[in-house]
């Protein structure tokens, strides 16, 4: 069901929300502008529903902040290094001087996405961006799926194409909080099927190898709760906790957890399956005096786990992960499903 907001996003028209609805009684819904994800509550065993997703209390806030909640974030998710090309020559609009992050001062997360399909279980956003658009090089045309299925998964799925020769990751920029957005997400505990992780300078940008998690603060291949080793080494200290890209095992395998995620009360776990090579794992270290529901959030009050590519990939093909330049032509295709499962009391 899509609804007609009485705010206006910043082209002066209507926000429009859409709500999905499934048999099992969870819901989840959207707006076209950033193709956002605002929200996702669940039902627990009890038959209370919760909200698992850090948003705002209206539509206008989201005008208003800068950390890209629920946002579908592209053409490029992550940073890159100088807002510069190294293949194409390309220099690129730097919103993090003097690099880029999330595509640009105006990237995909800033706006508006025309509804081309919906059902009562799914709605298809689509993107238009001409070529030289935050400095990237090609017409491209992406489209994001949404689609909430009865054992209360959200799927969701990119597509894109180009006509020129471009750097493309699509990701969704959720925080999550399943303890019904209460406390430090810290409390929660978190399994990553990954055995390396990218370093980065206190700017995010990759400033060494691959490290091999065995032995340091990085090892969540067991289930921990977050906070056991957190800012316990440098890599750690450089940006105020974990925000670092995990290179998947089992890169490419949808069919088994990516990542788990637990509520500190034990009641609801978030599993993430996904086809992209790259989780990243964000403790909201910058959230503070973000808009809530209520009131203003607190730094680590979410977690975020973007699927994607690893930071500053369009400089480094060396990398063992899948290339991320989609060519003129091809088909670029994505899929990364967020399952909810209530656990018995």
């Amino acid at each position: 069901m899509s609804t007609q907001s009485s705010v206006n996003a910043p082209d002066g028209l209507p926000i429009r929300m859409t709500v999905l609805r499934n048999s099992a009684g969870m819901d989840v819904t959207f707006m076209d502008y950033g193709a956002t994800w605002l929200s996702a509550r669940v039902p627990l065993a009890d038959g209370s529903v919760r909200e698992t997703l850090l948003g705002c209390a209206t539509p206008q806030d989201y005008l208003h902040q800068s950390a890209y909640l629920g946002a579908c974030v592209g053409r490029y998710a992550n940073r890159i290094r100088n807002a510069t090309l190294k293949r194409t020559g390309t220099t690129l609009s730097a919103n993090t001087p003097p690099h880029q992050l999330h595509g640009g001062p105006e990237g995909f997360s800033h706006r508006r996405w025309l509804i081309v399909r919906q059902t009562p279980n799914e709605v298809v956003y689509r993107l238009h961006s001409p070529d030289g658009d935050q400095g990237y090089p090609g017409t491209i045309i992406v489209e994001v799926s949404y689609q909430l299925t009865e054992d209360n998964s959200l799927v969701i799925r990119y597509q894109a194409e180009t006509d020129k020769l471009c750097p493309v990751a699509l990701t969704n920029h959720a925080y999550f909080n399943l303890d019904a957005n209460q406390g430090d997400a810290r409390q929660h505990r978190l399994q990553l099927a990954a055995d390396l992780y990218l370093p980065v300078s206190a700017e995010g940008i990759p400033d060494g190898p691959l490290k091999d998690v065995t032995g340091t603060g990085f090892d969540f291949r067991q289930p921990k709760t977050v906070t056991t080793d957190f800012l316990q080494d440098s890599d750690q200290q450089k940006v105020h906790g974990y925000d670092h890209a995990f290179l998947l095992t089992r890169a490419g395998d949808d069919r088994v957890p990516a990542a788990q995620l637990w509520s500190a009360d034990q009641r609801l776990q978030l599993s993430v399956f996904t086809d992209s090579p790259v989780i990243q794992f964000y403790t909201a270290n910058f959230l503070q005096g973000t808009p809530a529901r209520q009131g203003r959030y607190q730094n680590h009050q979410g977690i975020a786990l973007e699927t994607g590519y690893l930071p500053d990939s369009p400089n480094h093909p060396e990398w063992p992960q899948p290339d991320c330049w989609l060519t003129p032509g091809e088909i670029r295709q994505s899929v990364t499903r967020y399952q909810f499962s209530a656990r018995a009391e």
